[in-house]
């Protein structure tokens, strides 16, 4: 069985594997990067997102959901805490639903395209994850068919990839700002033993809110000048985070409204905006070090984990605040280290490997008692940053005679804040049953907790008088609604879930064009408008059409002809796809080439070209196919319904493909200064090609 770790994240999710002598980690489902969002390893990410679409049968997950979905679900991670609903095409889903089927998605993709079966494996979980959230996670992988060896915390995982890799031992600091939360944890490793000392975290700081901070200082220089469209605030949403992105790596960017207006935000500007959040993430890493009597001078390294630890300003801040330089993204790569590192563990706990993993919990376990005058506070069992597993047990005596029953409830948190503060979460409440009525001193019981490594979680009450057990069983449910969902149940539902169809009249978007003139003849007799049959026709041909790109056409486009020495051009093919792809946001993209274009083109562009093919971006037809790519992009329009963009005419192909003539399956290709312009054509008879030789 393949050793297997997976980093389930807040906005992305990682699968890496240890092949016997170095860790892999699997490209899933990168084809659905639009060029707008390829960057350097962005192919081994699978957004954590749940979506649907009009266009599309089925449920999107991925870079599909995330960049195609006319409404979609994200950081359904960071509702696992208190399994809050999420509502995805039209219906309610508990958030482990949603996360099951990020998981059985991800296992789908791998099968399919990295020819590797993901049956088992370690799952990662932030430091600071609730017992609910770590019961809720596993169960998630559980449903998708995907048995879980170990929770490992994200922040021991990075550091067990480091010290992999270097063969280094000491006493890492693991900051890890990802999607979602921020932890900060201090770990010992010493002769492949890794032993958590320290961790603190915060819930709900991470690139969500960092987003938000962007997105206020662009609306507050361009404020809305009328009401979004829900698809227009979706692609603003996606722009603010391709602009947070864009501004790790340089120092202004630009964002378009949905109104049109244009911000320029600089990169000190943005800083400066986030400083708080910054100061907010650093006081975890205090309160570590404060835990420990710690100076920053004896730590042997400082590892920065997650797209969040990233920006200029937080590793300035951090080393600032440290007083050291933090690891190089080379030697501990923030966005698949923790996959890397639950990859090497799943290799130990398979005997492939020699390393021992120690974890502590992050929070303290108990229950909570009530004081003669009413006032409630928090027992500690298991107190935090206790190495895993842990057998702790207490005394406890009912205020009350002749009980039948007692509830206990079940508690995590921070023992030093009131019961009622958002850090502490009452996991579930158990019932207490005695088999006969006595009195409460009679009534005392002893109070086990056994807390796994995995993170889960078992309570065993027994009568201290007679050692008759009255309490025994797992924590598997949490809240006070009782049972867990019935998550396979909904599962089967949302995985073949179909977005809502188009409106009939949907809203114009930026930039607006003028509103197509139907043909008289499909007007109402009436009122001469056009009929909701003609609209609803008009919609399917406009609107929904998948377009299929002839790739080498349009790479030939701005090139003079072979005879006068020209070459096609791999760049002005990319420019012309995301062309596309802002003009028609909705729509599939399919990209064709002939399978001598990477040899046609430049020689700094054939790795390019190589690199679109091996990531499934543009495809070439097979070996032996006859009418090179003409022939294959005729063959997907015509299994897709789709519309062709090409200037070529297909002449040896009309013949068996009379729809080619037919209005509406064609657009042509125009760059004229670096504007692209498609409009719709139909190709003459027995003409020639005017861009392809």
């Amino acid at each position: 069985m393949t050793a297997t770790g997976i980093d389930f994240g807040t906005t992305n999710s990682v699968a890496a594997q240890w092949n016997g002598e170095y860790v892999e980690v699997l490209e899933l489902g990168g084809y659905g990067l639009d060029a707008d969002w390829r960057r350097p390893g962005f192919e081994c990410l699978f957004p954590s997102v749940v979506g649907t679409s009009s266009l599309r049968s089925g449920t999107l997950f991925g870079w599909e959901a995330k960049l195609r979905s006319e409404s979609a679900v994200e950081a359904c991670k960071r509702m696992l805490r208190d399994e809050q609903l999420v509502t995805i095409g039209n219906r309610r889903f508990a958030a482990t639903t949603a996360a099951a089927g990020v998981f059985r998605t991800m296992a789908r993709v791998a099968k399919e395209e990295a020819a590797t079966d993901i049956a088992k494996a370690v799952v990662t979980v932030p430091a600071n994850a609730t017992g609910a959230a770590r019961y809720r996670t596993r169960e998630a992988a559980k449903v998708a068919g995907i048995s879980v060896q170990a929770l490992l915390n994200e922040p021991t995982a990075a550091a067990i990839a480091y010290a992999h890799a270097l063969e280094e031992t000491g006493e890492f600091l693991v900051f890890d700002w990802g999607g979602g939360t921020m932890d900060s944890t201090i770990l010992l490793h010493e002769d492949g033993f890794f032993d958590e000392k320290a961790s603190r975290g915060v819930n709900r700081l991470g690139g969500l809110e960092i987003d938000d901070r962007l997105k206020r200082l662009v609306l507050e220089r361009a404020p809305r000048r009328r009401q979004w469209t829900p698809s227009e605030q979706r692609k603003f949403g996606l722009d603010i985070e391709r602009s947070k992105i864009l501004l790790s790596q340089q120092s202004t960017i630009q964002v378009i409204t949905p109104d049109g207006l244009g911000v320029e935000i600089t990169q000190d500007e943005f800083s400066e905006e986030i400083q708080d959040l910054i100061s907010r993430a650093l006081d975890p890493v205090e309160a570590c070090l404060d835990d420990l009597r710690m100076d920053p001078g004896e730590l042997t390294a400082v590892l920065m984990i997650g797209g969040s630890s990233q920006i200029p300003a937080v590793r300035a801040a951090v080393a600032e605040a440290l007083g050291c330089v933090p690891v190089g993204a080379d030697l501990c790569n923030p966005m698949t280290a923790v996959s890397e590192g639950a990859a090497i563990a799943a290799a130990s706990l398979n005997g492939e490997l020699d390393s021992i993993v120690q974890v502590v919990n992050s929070h303290a376990l108990g229950t909570v008692t009530t004081q003669p005058g009413g006032r409630r506070s928090f027992s500690t069992i298991i107190p935090r940053n206790q190495s895993l597993p842990q057998i702790r047990k207490k005394s406890y005596t009912p205020t009350k005679d002749n009980l039948a029953s007692l509830q206990v409830e079940v508690w995590e948190g921070d023992p030093d804040k009131p019961v009622d503060h958002p850090d502490n979460v009452r996991l579930t409440v158990l019932t207490l049953e005695y088999k006969r009525r006595c009195s409460a001193q009679d009534g005392t019981f002893e109070l086990d907790y056994t807390y796994t490594k995995e993170g889960l979680l078992e309570v065993k009450a027994t009568l201290v008088k007679t050692g008759e057990v009255v309490l025994n069983e797992p924590v598997s449910s949490f809240g006070t609604t009782g049972a867990s969902p019935e998550v396979e149940k909904e599962l089967t539902h949302l995985m073949s879930l179909r977005g809502e169809p188009p409106r009939r009249t949907p809203l114009p978007t930026h930039p607006q064009r003028p509103k197509p003139v139907v043909p008289s003849a499909a007007a109402s007799p009436k009122s001469g408008t056009a009929s909701p049959a003609a609209l609803a026709r008009l919609s399917a041909t406009v609107d929904n059409r998948p377009l299929v790109v002839d790739g080498s056409n349009l790479a030939w486009i701005s090139s003079a002809s072979r005879a006068a020495g020209g070459r096609p051009s791999f760049a002005v093919l990319e420019q012309g796809v995301a062309a596309l792809q802002r003009r028609y946001p909705n729509r599939d993209i399919h990209v064709v080439i002939d399978a001598t274009l990477r040899h046609d083109v430049v020689e700094k562009e054939r790795a390019a070209v190589q690199a679109a093919i091996d990531a499934r971006r543009v495809v070439q037809p097979p070996a032996g196919t006859e009418g090179r790519g003409d022939a294959l992009v005729v063959d997907i329009a015509n299994a897709v319904d789709g519309v062709i963009v090409s200037n070529d005419n297909f002449a040896p192909l009309q013949p068996a493909n009379p729809w080619l003539r037919t209005s509406g399956r064609m657009l042509g290709a125009t760059l004229s200064q670096g504007v692209w312009v498609f409009s719709s054509r139909v190709p003459p008879l027995n003409s020639g090609a005017r861009y392809k030789p």
